[in-house]
């Protein structure tokens, strides 16, 4: 249980610092907010990230590997199609964004393990 509130705390931290980092492509209403995108964001990871990983195989086979790129930045554009209050514009946004949280929460991992 508390390694997860951690990873909660850790990917909350991460949505302000890419809010304030980059404003003109990351918008965070305050941290409630935050707190929601980062609940959403690991529901989305949990629940639909797999089932997209798994459809998308031959394509992700073909393009050996990129595609997952895609699907991360697919399920943040659709965190912020579900949250009111969070908005990312772009691409390439969307792309620093899912790799900062995956890097945040890989270091989270590794002393929580």
């Amino acid at each position: 249980m508390i390694s997860l509130i951690i990873r909660l705390i850790v990917s909350t931290i991460v949505v302000i610092a890419a809010s304030r980092v980059f404003p003109q492509n990351f918008y965070v209403n305050g941290i409630q907010t935050a707190v929601i995108v980062a609940i959403v964001m690991g529901l989305l990871n949990t629940f639909v990230k797999p089932i997209l990983q798994f459809l998308s195989l031959p394509i992700t086979i073909l393009t050996l590997g990129l595609f997952y790129f895609f699907i991360n930045v697919l399920i943040v554009y659709l965190c912020a199609y579900l949250v009111d209050g969070f908005s990312v514009s772009g691409f390439i946004a969307a792309l620093l964004f899912s790799f900062a949280l995956s890097l945040a929460q890989g270091i989270a991992g590794l002393f929580l393990d």
